[in-house]
């Protein structure tokens, strides 16, 4: 039969058996983890490249688009100061002379209706005088 102590060691020995076995199986998990990170890591590192070449070619692509813009606002500000120009010989050109037609018309009118207003007025006193 066992003594106290061999009993005492028999269940350590047992204890610490199935403590390491529970550590072997989560070495094995862990060695798994790892293995599985490390290829997740390494397509990564896979994909990378091609989606940098592409990240590039698409900003290249947005400066030249932006390049363009950048001509067209300034074709635009051209054209913009052009009609601006172009509005201002008009409206100088035109101005001074309609001015002038104007003022003429209304002296016309005015003196065309006073001469009417004196007519009426002759009249007035030739028909009264008779």
């Amino acid at each position: 039969m066992l003594t106290g102590g061999e009993v005492a060691a028999l269940v350590a020995a047992v204890v610490w058996a199935v403590l390491a076995t529970f550590m072997c199986v989560a070495l094995v998990k862990l060695i798994k983890l790892i293995n599985e990170a490390t290829r997740v890591v390494s397509e990564v590192g896979d994909r990378t490249p091609p989606l940098l070449d592409d990240v590039a070619s698409t900003v290249e692509r947005t400066n030249t688009s932006l390049e363009r813009v950048e001509e067209i606002t300034a074709n635009v500000q051209a054209s913009s100061e052009d009609v601006s120009t172009v509005t201002a010989l008009t409206r100088s050109v035109l101005t001074g002379p309609l001015v002038k037609v104007a003022s003429l018309s209304y002296g016309v009118r005015r003196v065309l209706g006073q001469r009417r207003a004196l007519a009426v007025v002759r009249t007035r006193k030739r028909k009264a005088n008779r």
